[in-house]
């Protein structure tokens, strides 16, 4: 009897199964909670780290990401620990110097990362080769990607040129990344047949299901030769997440192939998911189980649980059908770039400014410049120099590798921060290194007594939709507004102040304990009053009235403000350690940049729409703005 073939599974759960179905907001104590039951499954790896996580981990939960990995490590003794790593990009949006990405390899690999799964979203191999040679000098797995997308411009030669670059960098294995979910059938098997001709190195695919092929593309693939495909546990698989490893194990079973996972185990992975989901996970009933748009659009699946968001925010959910029409038009223009991290950004925060402006290419991200100048690296198909003319001006774009214009940024990397005393380890050098700000915040964070820590602003999020959907919370919020626990009012009462809300009702057992502001009346912040209604503990906000203010700090009080064109952050300066654009006083031309607001992962470059003088800066520096909302008052000359 023929010896059955291995088929080789990595669990993508712990990273972008969540990243695409919870807008990656898994926490480190629900991984703790099931990382020893998941490294008893027989995994070939574990996706644990990377992508989206990092960030969100700063930004979202104030968790450190360095701390999350080793807390993983030490209770995963069996299964390799895999992380997904952007190039030059590392775990942002932009290139990063030599030194960082060799660094922040190094780290990883010391703090428990086994593989790399190392990707470009242009499949520059230039942009590929710091990374790879940073891997393979710590001695670890360094396995190379195909971003997998349609167009002209995307051949099977080009993708095994593209590949044959990366072997002579010295990868490991190879991964076909559809991150889109549009790898067919018939182009897995072409593809997977084409690169094993030409290649001698292990053939990995990793699919999302949003277009529903991604099913058949495993099976044909794996035929035709891959070795190894990617899937997550059913509570956190389909859609625009990967294909649920419980269906494959059920269907290779059958085959010539053999999975050697643990199904018993599978099951109570699965009940343990099944279970946190409604806590993590913001269900929205008109999402389909099968999006057959995505041919069209091929937003991938880490960036669809984010696009409508960031819509809402910016008040134009309405325009959802636009923008998606627009993502095809501004992709092509940009010489089809592959839609994934950090393009998908770039080309998706490019095509809701168009819809949002009514006005194609009339507010541009410096990012979208950058891409255009070749700071990201070569675009798949030449771009129209009419196009490139209106976004750079007089500029030209480069020709050489992106990074060979970064200086090394760790001698003096804590040279610009605030107070450095928040910076405890090389791993809090390389985070602040990556994201000052977001850094700098969690740092600040970090620093207070336990019982003055303010919410999170995931946990905010969940009190927000708790109370939107007229549902149970989350045990950790229940723990946030139990008011018996007086250090949790505290943290009530700190986040009503920074909020502004003129009222709060807990809703706990049979009374509600309201907390009132007494608007300085009293000398207290707030008073205390209960009322008789029985319902679940959650945050009641009430619209602060408007108060009666003349002085000039009152948006209101001025005739000509600069607004905000979309929902935000609101920085006066480029970056924590630059000047600020502007100041009070100064006069301004039509065009000049005047503040960076922050929406949609890019840093966007406002510009005063006419020559004046900044009477008035109405904001504070990294508060979070509406759309429409004042920014500046201005007088126009």
């Amino acid at each position: 009897m023929k010896k059955k073939e291995i088929l080789r599974i990595t669990d993508t759960t712990l990273r972008d199964g969540h990243q695409s179905l919870w807008a990656t907001r898994m926490r480190t104590e629900d991984i703790i909670n099931v990382i020893e039951l998941i490294d008893k499954a027989g995994y070939y790896s574990l996706e644990v780290w990377g992508g989206a996580t990092f960030d969100v981990c700063l930004r979202y939960l104030y968790e450190d990401p360095w701390e999350r990995l080793k807390l993983i490590k030490s209770k995963a003794k069996k299964t390799p620990l895999q992380m997904l790593l952007r190039g030059q990009n590392v775990v942002g949006y932009k290139n990063y110097p030599d030194d960082l990405v060799d660094r922040f390899v190094g780290a990883a690999h010391d703090n428990g990362i086994d593989i790399f799964r190392i990707f470009d979203a242009l499949n520059d191999s230039r942009n590929l080769q710091a990374a790879i040679k940073a891997v393979k000098k710590y001695g670890a797995h360094a396995q190379g990607t195909l971003s997998y997308t349609i167009s002209p411009a995307h051949t099977i030669e080009k993708y095994i040129q593209d590949a044959k670059e990366q072997v002579d960098m010295g990868i490991d294995s190879l991964c076909i990344k559809d991150m889109a979910g549009i790898l067919s059938p018939v182009m897995s098997k072409n593809l997977v047949t084409a690169l094993k001709k030409e290649l001698d190195i292990p053939i990995q695919i990793h699919c999302h299901a949003t277009s529903g092929m991604a099913y058949s593309a495993y099976f044909d693939g794996v035929k035709a030769g891959a070795g190894a495909i990617d899937c997550a546990i059913s509570p956190l698989a389909g859609f625009s997440s990967q294909p649920p490893v419980e269906t494959f194990v059920a269907a290779f079973s059958e085959t010539e192939y053999e999975v050697n996972l643990d199904v018993e185990v599978l099951r109570k992975i699965n009940k343990f998911f099944a279970k946190l989901n409604p806590m993590r996970c913001k269900p929205r009933g008109f999402e389909p189980v099968i999006d057959s748009e995505i041919l069209v659009h091929q937003i991938p699946g880490g960036m669809i649980s984010n696009f409508r968001s960031q819509l809402e925010q910016q008040g134009a959910l309405e325009k959802l059908d636009d923008a998606l029409i627009e993502v095809s038009e501004v992709r092509k223009d940009l010489g089809y770039p592959p839609l994934v991290t950090p393009t998908s950004q770039i080309v998706g925060t490019q095509a809701v400014m168009n819809v949002l402006t009514g006005e194609r290419y009339k507010m541009v991200p410096q990012e979208v410049k950058n891409y255009v100048k070749g700071m990201y690296g070569r675009p798949p198909a030449p771009i129209d120099p009419k196009l490139v003319k209106k976004i750079l001006g007089n500029e030209k774009p480069i020709q050489h590798r992106p990074a060979d214009d970064l200086k090394p940024i760790l001698p003096s990397a804590t040279h610009s921060i605030s107070d450095p005393k928040l910076i405890k380890s090389e791993e809090d050098i390389l985070s602040y290194c990556l994201f000052p700000e977001v850094a700098t915040e969690f740092f600040k964070w970090r620093e207070l007594p336990e019982n003055q820590k303010t919410p999170t602003p995931a946990e905010i999020e969940c009190a927000e939709f708790a109370k939107e959907k007229d549902q149970k919370k989350p045990e950790d919020i229940e723990k946030l507004l139990n008011p018996d626990d007086y250090s949790g009012i505290n943290s009530i009462i700190d986040k009503a102040a920074k909020l502004q809300l003129n009222e709060i009702v807990i809703k706990k057992g049979d009374f509600n304990l309201a907390l009132r502001s007494d608007n300085g009346s009293t000398g207290k912040p707030y008073s205390f009053s209960e009322t008789e209604e029985k319902q679940t503990a959650v945050i009641e906000k009430e619209e602060k009235p408007a108060e009666k203010n003349t002085e000039k700090t009152d948006a209101s009080a001025y005739t000509e403000t600069i607004d905000a064109i979309m929902a935000g952050t609101f920085y006066r300066a480029p970056a924590e350690n630059k000047p600020p654009f502007v100041d009070e006083g100064e006069i301004v031309n039509a065009g000049e940049a005047i503040c960076i607001l922050e929406a949609m992962k890019l840093f966007n470059e406002i510009q005063s729409p006419v020559k004046c003088k900044i009477v008035k800066i109405l904001v504070e520096n990294g508060t979070k703005v509406t759309k429409g909302q004042p920014l500046m008052a201005i007088e126009k000359i």
